[in-house]
């Protein structure tokens, strides 16, 4: 699918803060801070500077909206897991993304793993979450460009030792080279046409 437009909505804290308008589909992006969630969402719509990017760790508070093609939401969520933080940070960051995932708004969660990295116990628990509440996810790893074939195939096995997963129901991105923006488009596309 090509984007032609992606522009900031808003950012959002509580539910009644959400847009107002229709949009068919809602695309979420969750991960641990640092992941990489703005930079892939600058790189598969093709605007450098749409999602803001930063070099603390947590500084995503605010569940970000942007309308793609008039049609859709990519929807930036506030990353986890970050030791830093203020415990009471971390609970309001937690209660703001727990009443986003359970709303009843249509969408798809794609949950970032940075493949360099086994999954941390908050991304189990994520999976977990979502798993429960039967909300629809995919798994995206970022970063790939920092690791050979090799690494890449050592990591992943590590990773299978957390995770059940098959390698052709994920995807693989790089925000340096745009590794996997045709994949995330083209299921995008799918789910849009078809539904999950």
């Amino acid at each position: 699918m090509n984007i032609k437009q992606a522009d900031y909505v808003k950012s959002a804290v509580f539910e009644k803060d959400y847009p107002e308008e229709v949009a068919s589909y809602e695309f979420a992006f969750v991960g641990r801070s640092n992941v990489g969630k703005s930079s892939l969402i600058n790189s598969i719509t093709g605007r450098r500077k749409l999602a803001k990017t930063s070099k603390t760790p947590g500084r995503t508070q605010l569940i970000n909206y942007f309308i793609i093609n008039k049609e859709f939401f990519f929807v930036d969520l506030p990353g986890y897991g970050f030791a830093k933080v203020p415990k009471i940070m971390k609970e309001e960051w937690g209660k703001t993304m727990e009443t986003y995932l359970a709303s009843a708004r249509q969408k798809l969660v794609f949950v970032l793993l940075d493949i360099r990295r086994i999954p941390s116990e908050d991304d189990i628990n994520m999976l977990k979450w979502l798993e429960h509440y039967e909300i629809p996810f995919k798994i995206i790893f970022t970063k790939v460009d920092k690791l050979s074939n090799n690494e890449k195939f050592k990591n992943l096995k590590n990773i299978k030792k957390k995770l059940v997963f098959d390698n052709s129901d994920v995807f693989f991105h790089s925000a340096l080279n745009h590794t996997g923006k045709e994949e995330i488009l083209n299921y995008v596309e799918t789910v849009l046409q078809n539904g999950i």
